[in-house]
């Protein structure tokens, strides 16, 4: 699968996340909540994953904004992931 003007192939996960910085030079993060099982207190813990996204230029997101990423090559040493659509807009 390619993806816009930089043909990046895409393969592996992908996820949904809120943007939690503003995009800044074509990059911006997303977190997404998780929960992982405590044996030793037989309870769940939350905990959160930031993950570094690549914005093309034909996407429009803002702080707030719940988007869709797909998995791709290294971009650069902290991104690898690519952001597809935005599923949900932020709205004060």
């Amino acid at each position: 699968m390619k993806q816009g003007k930089n043909n990046l192939r895409t393969h592996g996960r992908t996820f949904t996340g809120k943007v939690i910085s503003n995009v800044f030079h074509k990059t911006t993060t997303i977190e997404f909540p998780r929960q992982i099982y405590n044996s030793k207190y037989e309870r769940f813990q939350k905990r959160r994953t930031r993950i570094k996204v690549h914005v093309p230029d034909t996407l429009e997101i803002k702080k707030g904004d719940l988007i869709k990423i797909i998995e791709t090559r290294p971009i650069s040493k902290t991104k690898n992931f690519l952001a597809v659509e935005v599923v949900q807009e932020w709205r004060p």
